[in-house]
Formats: C-alpha cells, structure tokens, sequence
C-alpha cells in the first residue's frame, strides 16, 4: 500500500513542479506588487482602493451580477436538467447536444450576436414597439441588464451540464415515491432533489459564478465604458494608466471571491446534508 502511494507521488511530482513554476510562481509575482512597497510591505493598495467610491461601485456591480447570474442560471438549469432526464435515452441526448452546442462557439461570437438583438434596431426592441409597449426604442445595450443576459447565456450551459451529470446519479424512484406519499413538488425539490444533486450546484455555481466575475469580453462589449466590472477595470489599470499595484489589487479581490463562492456553497451544501 504504502509502495503505491509512494509511486503515485513520485508520478505526480513532475506535474506538481511544472504547474507550480508556470502557474503558481507567476501569479504569486503578481500578486505580491500589491503589498511590495519602497519602504517594505503593506496592504495600503487595499485600503486606497476601496477608499474610491468609483471602486465600490464598480466592485458591488461585479458581485451582484455574479450572485444573480449564478442563482437565475441555477433555478433555470434545475427545470432544464429535470426535463432533460426525464427524456427517453435517445432524446436526451440530443437535447444535452443542444445544450452544449453553445460552448463550442467563440463567446466573442456569441456576445456580438447580443448588439443585434438587443440594439435600438434589433429583434427585442422591434417585438416591442409592435406589440405597443413602448414607442421609441429602448436602451438594452450598455446596460447593466444587458450584460447579465449576455453572462447568464455565456455560462448558463455550465450549470446545466453540472445539474444533469448530478440528477442522472440520482436514484431513479425517489421522486415517484415522494410523489405518491403525498408531497407537493416544491417539497420533492427541496427534501428530496435538491440534498441528492447538492455536489452539481455547487460545481455549477462555482463554474458560473466565477466565470461571470472573470469574463472579459461580454462585460467589455454589452457594458462598455458605461458598465464596468472589476475584470474590465482590470484591463483599464494595465492598458491604459498602466498601473500594475492596482491590477494586482484587483486580480487577488476577484480570486478571494472565487475561492470564498466556492467555500460558501461547499459549507451550505454540507449543512443541508446534515440537517
């Protein structure tokens, strides 16, 4: 026993120092430029950044849409799933094809397709005016609004592969047997299907949650200058004032809040195990 894990270890040593000198070193270098000072170091750099109101604004933004992203993706990607299991086997796997068809399109593809739809002239604002809901165009575009339907489109095939790996691992007459002792479907979701594919939400969540932190390229296009996010502030700090202290500020806040999401799902879902 003690021989294999031995020859495990050894295996894995060279996969462990090529990750630690091409991934950790790096980010590690990065990171530290916020607390490196002339005279030695300090967390001044966290303190000054949050000190700015545009900062709070622009980091409250980010953590909102990141929560609202992954919590409408979640109670959409649960209806989703639930259906797609249902299917008989040769159906099912046609619609889990449609579902990650998106996936393998480019998000740049993907985002641009937003300024059709949800431009003055687009498909959205068009239903619109001709249903009489409104008579001028609305502005959809450089909008918080349009930047949570450009993520939650972007990421909500995540959850949704994460839910249907989890439901499909889950007892196939629990939900009949619930059904026929008499309990509601919100409660066969809340005692019964949600305990049983907890470990799906939770990779789920995590996966949407930090990708709608982290992505660039549809905050940039649908939001612009108008709407930023730490992500595209990030960009901003490097490109344009070319200040690296604050983008290593902003690179440690947006992986604290990756690691402190997937923390907070972990001990949530451990406590509705328990209880």
């Amino acid at each position: 026993m003690f021989e294999n894990r031995a020859v495990g270890l050894a295996l894995a040593l060279p996969a462990a120092v090529f990750a630690a000198a091409l991934f950790l070193l790096p980010v590690g270098i990065l990171l530290s430029e916020a607390f490196r000072t002339d005279t030695g170091w300090s967390a001044f750099a966290y303190v000054e950044f949050f000190q700015s109101a545009r900062n709070q604004t622009v980091f409250f933004r980010t953590l909102k849409l990141g929560v609202l992203v992954a919590v409408v993706s979640a109670v959409i990607g649960y209806a989703a799933a639930f259906a797609i299991v249902s299917l008989p086997p040769s159906s099912r796997g046609r619609m889990f094809g449609l579902v990650t068809l998106p996936l393998m399109i480019s998000p740049v593809a993907r985002t641009y397709a937003w300024l059709v739809i949800l431009g003055r002239t687009g498909f959205v604002n068009q239903i619109l005016v001709d249903l009489g809901i409104t008579e001028t165009p609305l502005r959809i575009l450089f909008t918080e609004t349009a930047v949570f339907i450009g993520l939650l489109q972007l990421f909500l095939p995540l959850m949704i592969v994460s839910l249907v790996s989890a439901m499909e691992n889950m007892p196939k007459d629990v939900v009949p047997a619930a059904r026929l002792l008499g309990a509601s479907w919100f409660s066969v979701f809340w005692r019964v299907i949600l305990p049983l594919t907890r470990e799906g939400l939770v990779i789920g969540g995590t996966l949407v949650f930090t990708g709608s932190m982290t992505a660039y390229i549809t905050p940039a296009i649908l939001g612009g200058s108008k709407v930023l996010m730490l992500e595209t502030l990030l960009y901003q700090r490097v490109t344009v004032a070319n200040d690296f202290v604050s983008a290593s500020v902003i690179a440690m806040i947006l992986i604290v809040m990756a690691f402190s999401a997937n923390l907070l799902l972990k001990r949530i879902a451990t406590a509705r195990k328990t209880s």
